[in-house]
């Protein structure tokens, strides 16, 4: 008779994670690479666990493993899960949720600064020939300039300390975050985004991906911005719309973006954000350092064993309505 519980890693885990399950008499593991829905469902059925980084965990992957215990996912999103379907269950969703707060939100930064100093016009003078570029771009500091932080977790809490230091004004708009959270973190609290907006000389995005922030940026909201402004997505594809951004980002409503996630990914070569030179793109790559990768396999693996162990921590669960 078999005792032991059955993992299956979906898109493989770094040694790091890996290593904590091998390591473990009781745990066996099943690892695919980059499966299909129908190898998932060909191999879930005997699950206690599941531990993922990018493929997709629909409701009929889930209604067809009977033992499952909890979904550990390698990162902070979890919109490639069906969590309703977890939640129903009975079954914790857990995430990697300190391993990549700073490396997120030091991408964020990254980009603020790269758009504010007008760095790949200037790199790109420099290396032809043009030196002297530097008289007409208009490079900014970000010192004194106002910005707006949408989402005040793990990932916009760290974003704001590090803008703090750059001596940027920073205001804060989450309504699940109480205002004296954000007040003593240095930052103003506020309350409309459609209020605000007209004010910021820089907006950065750090919420999720739900009913209430898709498109949360669309054409009326990019008309209302400063033409000097600057807008910053390192969080989830669909909370700006693409079209609106590119209509204004053309028409010069904003002065420029960056973009670290899109509404489709990946991308295709020929999305039309491409072909415009006042924006900097990534390839959802913000959370993904050396650094980061490791701390991302370990926490999902932690997890994992932590609810098979009757440990669950509760800080790294979406549905917590299952405990």
């Amino acid at each position: 008779m078999n005792n032991k519980y059955h993992v299956l890693v979906v898109d493989t885990l770094h040694e790091v994670g890996q290593s904590q399950f091998d390591a473990r008499d009781d745990i066996e593991t099943t690892v695919l690479e980059l499966p299909s829905e129908e190898e998932l469902l060909a191999h879930v059925g005997k699950a206690d666990a599941i531990a993922v980084r990018t493929t997709k965990i629909p409701r009929k992957v889930i209604e067809a493993a009977p033992k499952l215990k909890v979904v550990s996912r390698h990162g902070v999103g979890y919109d490639s899960v069906d969590v309703d379907c977890l939640t129903e269950r009975g079954i914790p969703l857990c995430v990697a949720a300190t391993s990549n707060a700073v490396s997120v939100a030091e991408h964020a930064m990254f980009m603020i600064l790269a758009l504010a100093k007008q760095s790949v016009a200037f790199d790109h003078a420099t290396r032809n020939d043009n030196f002297w570029i530097k008289l007409g771009m208009g490079a900014q500091d970000i010192a004194e300039k106002s910005l707006l932080i949408v989402g005040f977790g793990r990932i916009g809490s760290r974003t704001a300390k590090r803008a703090l230091a750059f001596d940027m004004k920073v205001s804060v708009l989450d309504p699940y975050v109480d205002d004296k959270v954000i007040e003593a973190a240095g930052c103003t609290p506020v309350s409309d985004l459609d209020a605000v907006l007209p004010e910021m000389d820089f907006v950065t995005l750090h919420c999720p991906k739900n009913t209430e922030t898709v498109n949360m940026i669309g054409k009326a909201q990019l008309k209302s911005m400063k033409k000097t402004a600057v807008l910053v997505n390192t969080a989830r594809g669909g909370l700006i719309d693409e079209e609106a951004l590119f209509d204004a980002l053309s028409s010069g409503d904003i002065a420029s973006a960056g973009l670290d996630v899109f509404a489709v990914e990946p991308p295709k070569s020929d999305h039309p954000l491409f072909q415009l030179d006042n924006i900097i793109v990534s390839p959802h790559s913000a959370g993904v350092t050396e650094q980061s990768i490791l701390r991302m396999a370990y926490q999902t693996a932690e997890n994992v064993l932590n609810v098979l162990d009757g440990k669950a921590n509760p800080d790294v669960i979406i549905n917590k309505q299952v405990l």
